[in-house]
């Protein structure tokens, strides 16, 4: 895979998440939703942590964008 793509891919996967607003959910909703919920967070969490490690393997360092504080 080129550079290029993977980081399409990872844009593109950055601006699906930035569209979920969980924030109009109801309290019961979430309730409901709740181990689904926490088991699809740990997957990308799992993922973008695979990835970070990829990359501090071949010797390079991550580097926090001011964005993500935001």
């Amino acid at each position: 895979m080129r550079s290029s793509e993977v980081i399409v891919r990872l844009d593109a996967a950055i601006s699906a998440l930035g569209g979920v607003d969980l924030s109009g959910l109801s309290d019961d909703a979430l309730r409901e939703e709740i181990g689904e919920l926490s088991m699809a967070l740990c997957r990308v969490d799992a993922q973008l942590a695979r990835l970070a490690e990829a990359v501090r393997a071949r010797g390079y360092a991550i580097v926090e964008d001011q964005l993500a504080a935001a």
